[in-house]
């Protein structure tokens, strides 16, 4: 089953196309722009430092070959690392047998270098940034990301203009410094469950757009109606099933955050 949905919903591809490429890695994002993606998302961490990198995780463990808190690392730590053979099945899981060098493509992603891509692109593609919280560098995030944007001209759009960039995070704290900084960019605030605070379709304040998870869409889908009828932006994630995409289009959401994005296109009848 494939079907044109009446309203364009956005295609973000969720730490690049990571179903096929390691997440936060170059080649997920190029493998993101080559499928069609819309948008890419990516999560930032600030290194010992002071560089903004995209990595999920508090700790490297599970996407690299080393060990440790992202915050307790340099970058050039971090660049030591490969945070991409393990996705290779012939690799294999023993990360302390690999002595491999990384490349590009699978070495730490800063986030300057993914600003680098999107600008690169030949294409209008945009960008979904979340802060991860708790961090201990409690405002320094929001203050290095939103200098980073100024650098590319991109943490100011005008008020009337679709903005390229938006800024994500599970904490309204991380978002109001956002918006207090920079009021014109979008915020999203994500969510796990719903909390009492947001069950009418209430967001933090100055915030437009709701980042429900997936459950939240298929165990309350008039939560996403409430949402709708209050005017807000619905960004769903992560959505990689295909009754998943068919409940996002029944329901009107805005954009589906996946990390298989050539098939939720092709399931949109954008492939």
């Amino acid at each position: 089953m494939t079907h044109a949905p009446q309203q364009r919903i956005q295609v973000v591809a969720h730490r690049g196309a990571s179903e096929d490429a390691p997440e936060h890695t170059l080649a997920a994002y190029k493998k993101a722009i080559e499928d069609g993606a819309d948008a890419l998302e990516c999560d930032v961490r600030l290194t010992a430092d002071g560089h903004l990198v995209c990595v999920h995780d508090r700790r490297v463990n599970r996407t690299s070959n080393g060990r440790g808190a992202v915050s307790a690392l340099e970058l050039a730590d971090l660049a030591a690392l490969d945070f991409g053979s393990w996705k290779d099945p012939e690799e294999g899981p023993d990360w302390a047998s690999s002595s491999s060098t990384p490349s590009a493509d699978t070495s730490v992603l800063t986030l300057e270098r993914l600003l680098e891509l999107v600008a690169d692109a030949g294409r209008p593609v945009e960008l979904a940034i979340e802060t991860k919280h708790p961090t201990r560098w409690a405002g320094q995030v929001e203050e290095r990301l939103l200098h980073l944007l100024k650098r590319f001209g991109l943490d100011a759009p005008a008020p009337d203009e679709p903005s390229p960039v938006r800024v994500m995070s599970f904490s309204a704290r991380s978002l109001a410094r956002v918006r207090e900084a920079s009021p014109t960019l979008p915020t999203v605030y994500l969510m796990q469950f719903v909390s009492p605070r947001h069950r009418e379709g209430r967001l933090p304040k100055g915030v437009g757009i709701a980042g429900p998870s997936m459950r939240i869409v298929r165990n309350h889908p008039a939560y996403v109606e409430k949402l709708v009828r209050a005017g807000h932006g619905v960004h769903v994630w992560t959505v990689n099933e295909p009754e998943d995409v068919d409940l996002c289009v029944r329901l009107g959401v805005d954009a589906i955050i996946t990390n298989r994005p050539a098939a939720v296109l092709r399931r949109l009848d954008r492939g």
